[in-house]
C-alpha cells in the first residue's frame, strides 16, 4: 500500500447489512470496483463490499464499493 493510497477495508456480513440499511439500497446499487484493482488485497473475492476510508482535509470520508 502506498502512502497516498486511501485505506480499503473488506466488510463482514454484518457491516454490509448496517450500511445497505443505513443507505436504503441494495448490494446491486453498489458503485463497483474491479477484483483486478491493485488496491484491493489478494482475500477479496467478487461480491465483497468494500469500504475506502479518505482524509480530505480534517475529515475522513467513506466510500463503499462492491467487487467484481
Amino acid at each position: 500500500m502506498h502512502i497516498l493510497q486511501p485505506k480499503h477495508i473488506k466488510l463482514n456480513e454484518k457491516e454490509i447489512e448496517e450500511v445497505l440499511t443505513q443507505l436504503n439500497i441494495s448490494k446491486s446499487q453498489l458503485p463497483k470496483i474491479l477484483s483486478s484493482d491493485v488496491a484491493l488485497s489478494e482475500e477479496c473475492e467478487i461480491g465483497d463490499v468494500i469500504k475506502i476510508e479518505r482524509k480530505e482535509e480534517s475529515e475522513l470520508n467513506s466510500y463503499y464499493r462492491v467487487v467484481v
